[in-house]
């Protein structure tokens, strides 16, 4: 019996579930892309309360979007790494919030990590340890890589409003309502 191939496991983080929830766009054809199992979503406690954070004070009209989809995507929890572990991680990003979402995803060994973060995504001296440990990804990057998006699909959305989306609104209620109310 042949063996199948393992499905891929990528982590996304705060920016690309706050982004996903609240504009139309690339993040938001992550986790849906996720939400049709194209890829094994991947959380830790610390991402989604970090968006949960970043929705209620900036943009809390988006915030029964994100639960709604948190309840209905069938995510694998990554554990948080300890205090000890991100104080022995210091120069393992620039920016020190970073440092628990990055060693979550080293730690569940997935394969990718989607963010929207410079942080995270910039290609110099700050990620060099990084990228050594991991594979990050912007979301047009993933879905053309990964998921396998051509590049007029991308094109396609990379200005997308709500308004373009309200004829398929009624179709994406099914996908865990990331649309627009």
């Amino acid at each position: 019996m042949a063996s199948r191939p393992a499905r891929v496991r990528a982590m996304v983080d705060a920016t690309v579930l706050v982004a996903g929830s609240g504009w139309p766009r690339w993040p938001r054809e992550v986790l849906l892309a996720g939400l049709r199992g194209d890829y094994q979503l991947v959380l830790s406690p610390y991402v989604v309360e970090q968006a949960r954070r970043v929705l209620r004070r900036r943009f809390p009209a988006h915030i029964e979007r994100f639960e709604v989809f948190l309840a209905r995507a069938n995510f694998e929890l990554a554990p948080d790494p300890s205090p000890q572990e991100v104080a022995q991680n210091q120069g393992l990003v620039r920016d020190k919030t970073d440092i628990p979402i990055a060693l979550a995803a080293i730690n569940a060994k997935v394969d990718y990590l989607v963010s929207e973060d410079k942080d995270l995504t910039a290609r110099d001296a700050t990620t060099a340890t990084l990228r050594q440990k991991l594979t990050v990804l912007l979301s047009g990057t993933f879905l053309r890589e990964v998921v396998g998006w051509s590049s007029e699909q991308l094109e396609s959305i990379r200005h997308r409003t709500w308004r373009d989306l309200a004829p398929q609104a009624d179709a994406d209620s099914d996908e865990g309502s990331l649309h627009h109310r």
